[in-house]
């Protein structure tokens, strides 16, 4: 219950009944909810009296203190509720996941062979955008097809480095690339395939096949007519591309229809209609949220449309949101055209809407009962490993070393039995004089609970349970280690078997407890241990990727190429600095070993 309850309804109380924002702040200051009014007084002094679904319950009793800002319409309240959620990102509002944005196709316009790429932003550089679109895998799907059909590369060759130097790769002989790593191509005749491409992710594919139609006829008459049935094909192809172009043209969608499901796990979903067909979906998983429907709709397509970075022409809700018309405006002004956001009660937009409802339910429905399984297995964890609390937060360590220079720790987060990768932590480890894994453990684990003392809000989390890979002598360590800085939380190692699996849970004090009998525990726990593995393997790798590529990267004539050629012969820095010139000689060109040999012996030389 919150002590401070009575004065805070009697500040709310005190409220004028006009339109405005209102920012929920805990006891340390931190903007945890921001919310806009009609009128301030009567939805701010709701919070504080009767019922509340558990979310909004436990946003109204962590409030310390709360701030209003009075504006004089109801859409200079969303404007800056907008303004304010995205610079504050508080905990209690309904926060889409992805907050990286939708990617879009760049295309660098600056180089001699220009590519495409993906990003996350749009940003003015003078290259070319498309998009944005639904996602990375149909991105990638799109410049795939598009590259196909235009016989452009797809392979990891550097242009114009590379023409000539090989023979073509199997995209070539597929019939999927016109071999642009052959001579006898031109600059021009990749820029201006490039510029073909450029047409189809624009929408333009009619432009681009008259143009097509125009160069075959005109090689044609020429009697140039192997030039003319490659332009044949390539009108097919592009001609072929089908439901991929509507695809491709979903950032163009004229009506996106939403769908919005509440459960035991609730969703939101959006249907990407172009003339009348389905050209892509986005959804979203969330808990319960914090306001009524048509509340969290209006928030959830602010997000939505916020980080894609496109509107359509309608945008159809299943339920009225009282703020509809200045949704309107405010996405009309973003989007640079009439953007209109309705309810429809009949026809077809209705059945749009009918549509992205049943998909909603039915992701949500499907989460649920995979919610359940994770469920029992918590459950199960918490009677075995006779845990005071639910296991819903699980931290996961693991140390990877590949000498005293390169000891690092991994920490992941599982939170109610899925990946929470923005918690994820890595260590590189400073106070060790050689490998030593329970001193890392000790150390990694210590920093990272020392943070959550101090109050740092990037380690504020405390876990349910400690999961550290190994056994009962390194869950000891951990164990040891948050003791002597006054904590007590449950630790226990994971124990491999012979095939790297992890077959049990070991406490600190040598007991071991089996989980091959519960497939469900031995599934869960194995994914655990693997992906913190994995993550610090990665880490590990980054590191030492970035130590050897400096160690060369000072050396004249040494590229990409040399420098793979020189790792791949030798496999470490001291091996090619201890090698002779002769060993040199054998994995590079003469004149590369011999720039390698004098920068590592340059010193001998002068002694």
């Amino acid at each position: 219950m919150n002590e401070k309850l009575p004065e805070l309804r009697e500040k709310a109380n005190r409220l004028p009944l006009l339109p405005g924002v209102y920012i929920m702040k805990d006891a340390r200051g931190e903007v945890i909810y921001v919310g806009k009014a009609k009128a301030l007084k009567n939805r701010v002094s709701s919070y504080f009296r009767g019922e509340h679904l558990p979310k909004v319950a436990a946003m109204a009793d962590k409030v310390d203190d709360f701030d209003v800002i009075v504006v004089s319409t109801e859409f200079e309240a969303l404007v800056l509720e907008n303004s304010l959620i995205k610079r504050h990102k508080p905990y209690y509002n309904i926060l889409l996941k992805d907050d990286k944005g939708y990617p879009y196709i760049r295309l660098d316009d600056k180089s001699e062979y220009p590519t495409f790429s993906l990003t996350n932003r749009y940003a003015k550089d003078g290259a070319r955008y498309f998009g944005p679109f639904g996602g990375r895998s149909v991105t990638k799907d799109i410049i795939d097809t598009v590259s196909k059909a235009l016989l452009l590369p797809s392979c990891a060759r550097k242009f114009p480095r590379d023409i000539g130097k090989a023979r073509p790769c199997l995209n070539y002989h597929m019939g999927t690339c016109a071999g642009w790593c052959m001579a006898g191509h031109t600059a021009e005749e990749y820029r201006a395939a490039m510029e073909q491409a450029a047409l189809i992710l624009s929408g333009k594919t009619k432009e681009l096949t008259e143009e097509l139609t125009e160069k075959m006829l005109a090689a044609s008459d020429e009697l140039k007519f192997e030039l003319a049935a490659s332009y044949r094909d390539r009108i097919r192809a592009v001609e072929g591309l089908g439901n991929r172009q509507r695809v491709i043209s979903a950032v163009y969608a004229d009506t996106d229809a939403v769908g919005f499901h509440r459960g035991a796990k609730s969703c939101f979903s959006v249907l990407h209609f172009v003339g009348g067909d389905l050209a892509a979906k986005d959804f979203e998983l969330m808990d319960e949220p914090l306001e009524d429907d048509g509340e969290a709709l209006s928030g959830l397509i602010r997000q939505y449309y916020a980080q894609r970075g496109a509107w359509p022409k309608f945008i159809l809700l299943p339920a009225e949101a009282e703020d509809a018309e200045a949704l309107s405006r405010l996405f009309t002004e973003q989007a640079g055209h009439k953007v209109s956001v309705e309810t429809p009660k009949r026809g077809d937009r209705l059945r749009l809407v009918e549509s992205a409802v049943t998909n909603a339910r039915e992701e949500a429905e499907r989460a649920a009962t995979g919610a359940q399984k994770t469920l029992k297995t918590l459950e199960w964890l918490q009677r075995t490993l006779d845990l005071p609390d639910m296991p819903e937060r699980i931290e996961a360590f693991d140390v990877s070393n590949l000498g005293s220079e390169g000891i690092v720790a991994a920490m992941t987060v599982f939170v109610h039995g899925r990946p929470l990768k923005r918690d994820y932590r890595k260590f590189r480890m400073k106070d060790l004089d050689g490998p030593d894994d329970y001193a890392s453990m000790r150390e990694a684990v210590g920093r990272r609970f020392r943070r959550l003392l101090e109050g740092d809000l990037k380690f504020c989390e405390v876990p349910d349970l400690l999961l550290i890979d190994g056994g009962s002598v390194h869950a000891a360590a951990a164990r040891d280690t948050l003791r002597e800085l006054g904590l007590e939380l449950p630790v226990f190692g994971m124990v491999k078997d012979d095939k790297h699996r992890t077959r049990a849970l070991a406490s600190p004090d040598g007991a071991e407890i089996g989980i091959s009998g519960s497939p469900a525990v031995f599934a869960f726990i194995g994914t655990i241990q693997e992906e913190t593995h994995r993550f610090a393997i990665e880490y590990q790798r980054s590191l030492r990727t970035a130590k050897l590529h400096s160690a060369l990267d000072d050396i004249k004539g040494v590229g990409d190429k040399r420098r793979a050629e020189l790792l791949k012969y030798f496999g470490t820095i001291r091996a090619i600095k201890a090698a002779s010139l002769e060993e040199l000689q054998k994995a590079v060109p003469k004149n590369t070993a011999q720039a390698v040999y004098e920068h590592y012996h340059a010193k001998e030389k002068e002694d």
